[in-house]
């Protein structure tokens, strides 16, 4: 009589949409328990009640299901999804954040692999995986075999079923239970003998994304095993789709393109200038412009500290902009070595240290160089200011390089994202410490002289 009642309130429960109460009653569930009334109870309810287990309950129920069930399960999870879907939307967001947990791997490979691109969009949101995720970029289209496969099963289940097939370079090796466990070339596979079966060709080495990972994650993973499609695997190992390189390259074009505009000081933009409003490119680039006019005052200020310095030797103005630009522009270059070492996972935070060393060293021949080059000019203009631009080019061309190496890490370290030291910004503190440098050190010689 209790199981009746339990029955009972349950389909209570599920008719009045109280799927949350529904949810932590089930909870208090053994897995056999749930698992007997999910074999007595009919679709829709059946999907309802199993959809609200959490991911280590489902997954300890699905296991305790007959085969039947587990099939049958599956099959109404696929024809059901738009009235699941239903159910769940009409739940305020938080209820049904607390519910959408993710499926037994089974339920969801197979559900995403039935489903339209339209309802497999859907469906990956339902599964919880995160809008900048890689379960969000997967497709299901691949081809998995078993291990006791022979080769020539191997081929001809190709064959069945390769042709709505993303990419056949590779096939996939999966248990009963769908647990990716190891992936083959299909030249591995076309040079083997008929009657060898895919376990002598495998030797359970294999890369594999999670589906719940950061996009940015994929780029690096193709970059470093030189793939041309990795699977992709919920937490537990199961296979769940595939991503190829073309998707990926997409990703990388957007990542580049928004770490662009970032260095170039337009807020998180990543827009088509075509299609964009001018509003909205105002909005996003006046923000940064303004902050870098009051930086600039700062140098201005500078400059009226050190009047009698310039009335003293006029000729100092004209070498004032040459010099804080190459400030700048080796900043810029450092920043944007440093930007793209770190975006490629070539550079560390702990490498800081290291490559200061090194940036000096550079930054110094740099501005030797330099001071070279402006020592000549100044032997035409103003001969009496030849050690002061000299000096001055060296300490600015180093302090630039220096400064544009560090910013990155800064931001790095305080969780920022390291493009945002954005060229403006290093070329103005360059013009802030140029004008100091470049003064003090002509305030210092001419008061030696």
């Amino acid at each position: 009589m209790e199981a009746v009642e339990k029955r009972a309130e349950i389909e209570r429960m599920i008719e009045k949409r109280e799927l949350l109460n529904l949810h932590h009653e089930l909870e208090t569930w053994e897995p056999y328990e749930i698992a007997t009334l999910l074999s007595d109870l009919d679709a829709p309810e059946d999907i309802i009640v199993f959809r609200l287990l959490s991911h280590e309950l489902a997954t300890d129920v699905f296991q305790v299901l007959s085969y039947d069930k587990q099939q049958e399960l599956i099959d109404v999870l696929a024809e059901r999804q738009n009235r699941l879907a239903s159910l769940l939307n009409d739940l305020d967001p938080d209820d049904r954040t607390q519910l959408l947990e993710e499926m037994p791997g089974p339920v969801a490979q197979r559900l995403i692999q039935i489903l339209s691109p339209e309802e497999r969009k859907v469906t990956t949101e339902l599964l919880g995986y995160p809008e900048e995720s890689i379960g969000r970029l997967m497709t299901p289209d691949f081809v998995a075999v078993r291990p006791d496969f022979t080769i020539r099963e191997t081929l001809q289940h190709i064959r069945n079923f390769g042709q709505d097939s993303e990419t056949l370079n590779v096939i996939y090796v999966t248990d009963e239970s769908w647990t990716l466990i190891d992936d083959l070339r299909v030249r591995e596979i076309l040079l083997a003998e008929p009657d060898q079966k895919i376990s002598d060709l495998m030797d359970n080495k294999f890369v594999a994304l999670l589906a719940t990972d950061d996009q940015e994650n994929s780029v690096k993973a193709f970059r470093d095993y030189d793939r041309i499609a990795l699977p992709v695997t919920d937490t537990r190992g199961v296979l769940l789709g595939i991503v190829t390189v073309d998707d990926v390259l997409d990703v990388a074009e957007e990542e580049a393109t928004e770490d662009f505009h970032r260095f170039g000081s337009i807020s998180d933009a990543v827009m088509n200038p075509l299609k964009a409003r001018i509003l909205l490119l105002y909005k996003k680039r006046i923000v940064w412009l303004f902050a870098l006019v009051f930086m600039n005052v700062f140098s201005g200020a500078a400059i009226a500290n050190f009047e009698d310095t310039i009335a003293q030797v006029v000729s100092l103005v004209f070498f004032l902009p040459l010099l804080i630009d190459c400030g700048g522009n080796a900043g810029a270059q450092s920043a944007t070595l440093m930007i793209r070492a770190m975006a490629t996972g070539e550079v560390q935070m702990k490498d800081w240290l290291r490559l200061v060393g090194k940036e000096m060293l550079v930054g110094f021949l740099l501005g030797v160089t330099m001071a070279l080059a402006v020592g000549l000019v100044a032997s035409f203009r103003a001969p009496d200011i030849i050690v002061i631009v000299a000096l001055t080019m060296v300490c600015i061309v180093l302090v630039g390089s220096i400064v544009g190496l560090t910013l990155p890490f800064v931001f790095t370290k305080f969780g920022a994202d390291p493009a945002t030291a954005s060229a403006p910004l290093i070329t103005s503190i360059a013009d802030i410490s140029g004008v100091l440098i470049y003064f003090s050190i002509a305030s210092w010689y001419l008061g030696m002289g």
